[in-house]
């Protein structure tokens, strides 16, 4: 089973640093955000980085771009983050390990963008502007990348892990679709963005190995 951590604390952040990195990155900025005023209430979650658009005005949130990527370490309340960070330190670290730390955190930063603009195409289409944080569409990159492997790389993966992945998908897909102000789009655009990503280092990696089979 690829998802159980048998590591020391140190052992996890000596391992896994971006995924550590990442979710100290998000407690810390809950906290300050918190003691500054509210995340959950849109001005505030404006004014700390929330990804913003605006039909007619700004569609693309490409007046502040920097969004994109703030939005991706806030948190409306703190059961929005220990959800978050408890996808995010079980599931991340065998990818942050197979995509070694520094491919991994482009790809984590990536899944976030793609999940905040495929979340802002949707809305210019239907007319709407929408507020959005939370590290669910970088993290939904991360499932995106295990679905990949469980469709074409199964043989790399242990029958647990398979299952466990499978369920994680089925429950994070119910959940997207039943509660309330989640960004569902958001979530599609991140697993949408992780898939093709992680399909584009696969095709790197085989790609790789065969130039150096043919050489030997």
């Amino acid at each position: 089973m690829i998802f159980l951590r048998y590591e020391s604390f140190k052992g996890y952040l000596r391992s896994y640093p971006v995924t550590a990195a990442i979710a100290a990155l998000c407690i810390i900025y809950f906290f300050i955000t918190s003691i500054m005023g509210n995340p959950g209430m849109s001005l505030d979650a404006i004014r700390f980085g929330a990804f913003l658009s605006v039909p007619g005005v700004d569609s693309w949130g490409m007046e502040q771009p920097w969004r994109y990527i703030t939005s991706m370490f806030m948190h409306a309340d703190f059961a929005h983050l220990f959800h978050n960070m408890m996808m995010l330190i079980i599931f991340a670290p065998p990818l942050e390990y197979v995509m070694k730390s520094k491919r991994y955190v482009w790809f984590y930063l990536l899944c976030g963008i793609g999940a905040n603009a495929f979340s802002a195409l949707i809305y210019k289409i239907e007319g709407q502007g929408q507020i959005s944080v939370g590290a669910s569409g970088a993290i939904f990159g991360v499932f995106g990348a295990y679905f990949f492997l469980v469709l074409f790389r199964k043989q790399l993966l242990d029958p647990a892990s398979i299952k466990t992945i499978n369920m994680i998908l089925i429950i994070s897909l119910i959940s997207s679709l039943l509660i309330v102000k989640v960004n569902l789009w958001g979530h599609v655009g991140g697993f949408i963005t992780g898939f093709m990503l992680y399909r584009f280092f696969d095709q790197i990696q085989r790609m790789k190995l065969q130039k150096r089979d043919h050489v030997n």
